[in-house]
């Protein structure tokens, strides 16, 4: 097994298009190494910085002891608890979890229990939302039209997948062109209102009819609406959308007792908390009821805090998602939390994505008839090929 204290941990970043994937590497003194996958590019600035200032808690102690570590390293920035500290410790946790799995040969579900489940259905995420603004870095054909719309759904059940889960689209007229809803980040039109306005409820549901007809009434349709509404737009969209009989509809709150408001008020399975942090955070949200689905972002919370997550969920009752629109590395990681849950709804993958991503990993996640083959090998089951990371450096990251 050889020494396993900590000897370095270092961050690696890589061009994916319009965004930076980051990676996470730590050392040990035998060579060991441990991968982990977080995110700076949206929202998240700052978390490679703050894993630098957390390394030195950790240097020259044994990576095995991945509790202890977490502790410590929470209560030294106890004060500033969440956010972006919360996604260094994450990263760091995971990197240590890989470490350990790897020293004893074994994937990191073995760690918790082994796998309840050999295949994790997944669903195809951002379906339509990348190939708006992105299609020619990605070498996908554009969504232009609401006959686009029609033509992917029908490539979505060729390639195999039975749930894909899209965004609010406004496929209209305007100068501009096709472009995404999302004035909850600041962009487009709605922003810093945040209203449903009745064009873009229109948009919503030629949408949806038009992703109906191409991919049938036998695929399950997700819609995402992030941060973009108040509590009254929620209502007012979910209501709009409830014809189309959806998996479920995914919102952003920071307030349970308006998400179980929302919930109330319609027939659609609301899905939520991908932006929490810890127990402490998603707890209130249980004890209202808030939601049908707990979304949990395991590079943003670590795999143990994300498993004692789901385990608290499963008390009240409800199911759990893994929030996963990151690189290969983060999927397999995922791969490994709905390895071993038993209270799994469905789980998120990115299918369009750039060429060279295929790259940066040495094994890629198999998903076949809609399903992931659950991974096999040591650790997460795959490893950063550097090589290739260093050969696509990170650009200048957007300030949104």
């Amino acid at each position: 097994m050889g020494n396993l204290t900590i000897a370095g941990v270092e961050s690696l970043h890589a061009d994916a298009g319009w965004r930076t994937y980051d990676f996470l590497k730590i050392t040990t003194e035998s060579g060991l190494v441990g991968w982990s996958e977080y995110n700076e590019s949206f929202g998240g600035l700052g978390v490679s910085a703050l894993i630098d200032g957390l390394a030195p808690a950790i240097i020259g102690k044994d990576a095995r002891a991945y509790e202890a570590h977490v502790a410590l390293l929470y209560a030294l920035r106890r004060q500033a608890s969440g956010g972006a500290v919360q996604q260094a410790i994450g990263a760091i946790e995971n990197a240590l979890l890989d470490v350990k799995a790897r020293a004893l040969d074994v994937p990191v579900y073995e760690l918790f229990g082994g796998p309840v489940r050999d295949r994790i259905r997944v669903y195809w995420s951002h379906c339509g939302s990348y190939r708006v603004n992105h299609a020619a870095a990605m070498g996908t054909p554009p969504v232009r039209t609401l006959d686009d719309v029609v033509a992917l759904g029908k490539e979505v059940v060729a390639r195999g997948y039975t749930a894909l889960k899209t965004n609010v689209l406004l496929l209209d007229d305007d100068p501009r062109g096709p472009r995404g809803h999302v004035p909850g980040f600041a962009r487009g039109d709605g922003f810093p209102e945040l209203n449903a306005d009745r064009a873009v409820v229109d948009a919503a549901r030629q949408q949806l009819a038009a992703f109906r007809e191409g991919a049938g009434s036998g695929m399950d349709i997700l819609v995402d609406l992030n941060f973009n509404y108040k509590t009254e737009g929620y209502v007012t969209m979910a209501r709009a959308m409830e014809p189309f009989d959806l998996f479920w509809v995914e919102i952003d709150s920071r307030d349970p007792k308006a998400l179980h408001y929302i919930r109330s008020r319609t027939t659609i399975p609301v899905a939520s908390c991908e932006c929490l942090f810890g127990r402490k955070d998603f707890r209130p949200f249980f004890e209202a009821q808030s939601m049908d689905v707990a979304i949990i972002d395991t590079p943003w919370n670590g795999l143990a805090e994300t498993l004692k997550i789901a385990s608290m969920a499963d008390a009240y009752e409800v199911n759990v998602a893994p929030h996963n629109f990151y690189s290969h590395l983060a999927t397999m990681m995922s791969a490994n939390v709905a390895a071993v849950v038993p209270n799994l709804r469905i789980m998120e993958v990115d299918e369009d994505r750039v060429s060279w991503q295929d790259d940066f990993v040495t094994r890629k996640p198999v998903i076949e008839d809609g399903y992931l083959r659950l991974p096999d090998g040591p650790g997460w089951g795959t490893e950063i090929d550097e090589a290739a990371v260093r050969a696509h450096p990170a650009k200048a990251r957007p300030t949104r």
